[in-house]
C-alpha cells in the first residue's frame, strides 16, 4: 500500500489543526506556508475532510478551520480513508492459493490496526525516541 501526496498533505493538515486545537480557526494559508505546501492543493483536500464531519470552516475575516471534534477522536484510518480510499494493501481474490490469502488478509489487517489504533492525538504530541535507528537493506 503506497500512500499518496494526498493521504500525506491530509495527516499534515489534521495535524496542524490538532496542535493549534482550541485556538480558533487556522487559515490553510498558515498550514500551507508553515509546511511548504501549496494551498491550492490543500484547498482540494480540506473539502472532503469538511464532508466527511472531521474539520469544521469558519468564514470570516479570522476564518479557517478547526477540527470538528477532539483529536483523541480522530485515527489516521479515519483521515486515510476519506482520502485515499478502502485500506486494502493486496487485492484478495478468491480463487488464490489459501496460505497467500491468509497471508495477504493479515497484512491488511495488521495495516488497519495500525492506522484505526494511532489518534491525531498520537500524531499530533508525538516527540520521538531517543533510540538509534538502524537502517535495513533488502
Amino acid at each position: 500500500m503506497k500512500i499518496s501526496t494526498k493521504g500525506r498533505y491530509g495527516l499534515t493538515i489534521m495535524i496542524a489543526l490538532a496542535k493549534k486545537f482550541g485556538e480558533g480557526p487556522i487559515p490553510l494559508k498558515n498550514i500551507a506556508k508553515d509546511h511548504d505546501l501549496s494551498e491550492h492543493y490543500l484547498e482540494q483536500l480540506i473539502a472532503p475532510l469538511r464532508n466527511a464531519g472531521l474539520v469544521k470552516s469558519v468564514r470570516g475575516a479570522y476564518g479557517g478551520y478547526i477540527l470538528a471534534k477532539e483529536a483523541e477522536n480522530i485515527t489516521a484510518g479515519d483521515i486515510i480513508r476519506v482520502l485515499e480510499g478502502p485500506i486494502s494493501p493486496v487485492e484478495v481474490l478468491d480463487d488464490e492459493e489459501p496460505a497467500k490469502r491468509e497471508l495477504w488478509i493479515r497484512i491488511r489487517d495488521a495495516v488497519k490496526e495500525v492506522l484505526d489504533t494511532t489518534t491525531l492525538h498520537d500524531l499530533a504530541t508525538y516527540e520521538g525516541d531517543n533510540q538509534d535507528s538502524y537502517m535495513f537493506y533488502i
